[in-house]
């Protein structure tokens, strides 16, 4: 009975270690998340910023994860500082115009088919895939 009990359990044992082996991580892409927030606020194009109005959670260091469909976070971490856009293409001639919000985070994810931002526990906004500046996931605020 001492050698069939080692026997028995070595299948089992195998089985185990490459079931393990089949959970390994999966592959992740480099992207970057880009939120425009469109908040129409007065200021030089370039600067720091952060969202104004009912878009102030929108700020350097506000708490973000990009969830998958299903809600399963896929990465966090913490906006990194706004930088103010132009609003219009057309040159006012002016140092301050109309502006939006832009935050540029870099994350590593996996391949899902649906993206979506999570800032400070607020709702969660629909990332969409766009390569025109690299690979990135992108979203405007409101949509």
């Amino acid at each position: 009975m001492r050698r069939l009990l080692p026997a028995l359990l070595l299948p089992s044992l195998l089985t185990g270690a490459l079931a393990a082996c089949g959970d390994a991580e999966e592959a992740r892409s480099a992207m970057t998340v880009r939120v425009l927030v469109r908040d129409i606020n007065i200021r030089p194009a370039g600067v720091e910023c952060a969202g104004t109005g009912p878009y102030t959670h929108f700020h350097n260091r506000a708490p973000f994860q990009v969830v998958d469909a299903a809600g399963r976070t896929l990465a966090e971490g913490a906006l990194s500082p706004g930088r103010s856009v132009a609003t219009f293409a057309e040159d006012l001639e002016v140092t301050r115009v109309p502006t939006y919000c832009e935050f540029a985070v870099p994350v590593d994810l996996a391949a899902r088919d649906a993206y979506r931002l999570v800032v400070d526990g607020h709702p969660p906004v629909d990332l969409t895939p766009n390569d025109s500046e690299g690979p990135a996931l992108v979203a405007v605020v409101p949509s």
